[in-house]
């Protein structure tokens, strides 16, 4: 299998890896970016357009990025506490007085983004119908009583996560988080990253779907702690519960769930997108900086960590990020960024000036860490002649 593009001197390790990938990890097709400094170093892409198709992966062919949707959202509530409009430390009520039912007036903004909200399941889940309308969602928690008291722990929000966002986005500012990222991030930052994707841009789009890594050399793949594997079966878990918050789920390749804005979930981009994204997080691209360094440290420093109600293992979360740990191995100790289930990443480490993003159409079986792009993270330690923390 060919890969396309090129990488900055000292970066070739990053090529050997994606390369790999297609040879050992069953990749079907897929592009990495890396910036440093705000400067990109590394742009790769190759194999199929679509996961079940042989039209090939163009440089600028995009992918929907699941739960990698949920870093670039976060942006926004930062975005709009940096510039005075947001406090971090108010109750969501006091921007959506229709929140407070049931005892959520204690739900605090920051409760959102680090997931201590108590709000990850709806007793009544959504029909896929449901989801796509922006009204149906935010009512649907604002009716929802929490499962666990605000603020005392904290559990992956994995779908609601998004309709709170997305509506104190419109509450603050009269637009969705999908228009605002358009007019405030995208634009200025030329990115090829859309929640809410125009016909215009439908056609770059690959098909994504399913996929099985191979069995490593010398005996059966590790499979989950039985824990783990227990809470996804159990149809009465938080994480069961979590996940089907709409019932059945959409198909992702379906035109109309891609033109949608779902913050927590159908975001497209491309590598390049996702990592400029990231880059302008922690420094200057093209004459573009979105976050202040004080906004960097919110999105770096620890606000919940240790066993994750939802997702059963030790996670940790800054504001609106993942941050680097077991469940979720980054950069270094300083990276923030997020995954999305199945496949992509992006991630910033201001440490090392690094901004990374990976985009596939193959989705495995991982939530957290996908072992094609933790390959490619580990290639990108190596170049910076750094070890593993």
């Amino acid at each position: 299998m060919d890969v396309h593009g090129t990488v900055a001197e000292g970066f070739e390790p990053v090529r050997e890896a994606f390369a790999r990938n297609f040879a050992a990890l069953g990749e079907r097709g897929a592009a990495v970016a890396v910036y440093r400094h705000g400067h990109r170093v590394v742009d790769l892409w190759g194999g199929t357009r679509d996961v079940d198709g042989d039209a090939p992966w163009e440089r600028g062919t995009a992918q929907v990025v699941r739960s990698a949707t949920k870093g670039v959202a976060a942006a926004v509530l930062l975005l709009l506490h940096q510039r005075g409009e947001l406090d971090l430390d108010a109750p969501v009520g006091q921007y959506w007085p229709e929140f407070k039912a049931h005892g959520k007036d204690r739900v605090l903004v920051r409760h959102v983004l680090n997931h201590r909200a108590g709000l990850p399941v709806l007793d009544r889940p959504l029909t896929p119908a449901e989801a796509l309308d922006p009204l149906r969602g935010p009512e649907a928690v604002a009716a929802q009583a929490p499962v666990w008291e605000p603020g005392t722990d904290h559990g992956y929000h994995a779908l609601t996560y998004g309709w709170m966002l997305d509506e104190l986005v419109r509450r603050v500012t009269g637009r969705g988080t999908g228009a605002w990222i358009a007019a405030e991030i995208a634009g200025p930052l030329g990115l090829d990253l859309w929640l809410g994707l125009p016909g215009t841009a439908a056609g770059r789009v690959g098909r994504v779907g399913p996929v099985e890594g191979p069995e490593p050399a010398g005996g059966p793949r590790l499979r989950p702690k039985r824990s783990v594997t227990a809470a996804y079966q159990d149809p009465d878990s938080l994480t069961r519960r979590a996940f089907a918050a709409i019932t059945p789920f959409p198909d992702q390749n379906d035109p109309a769930y891609l033109a949608a804005a779902l913050p927590a979930t159908n975001g497209v981009a491309t590598a390049d997108g996702l990592a400029r994204f990231y880059a302008a997080l922690v420094g200057e691209v093209g004459g573009v900086r979105l976050f202040d360094p004080a906004t960097a440290g919110l999105a770096r420093a620890e606000e919940s960590a240790g066993p994750d109600r939802v997702l059963v293992v030790g996670t940790r979360f800054g504001l609106g990020y993942m941050l680097h740990g077991s469940a979720s191995p980054l950069l270094s100790p300083g990276s923030f960024g997020h995954p999305g289930r199945g496949g992509a990443l992006g991630f910033a480490d201001p440490d090392s000036g690094v901004a990374f993003g990976y985009v596939t159409n193959g989705f495995r079986r991982t939530v957290t860490a996908d072992p094609r792009a933790q390959a490619l993270v580990r290639a990108v330690r190596t170049a910076l002649g750094e070890t593993a923390a």
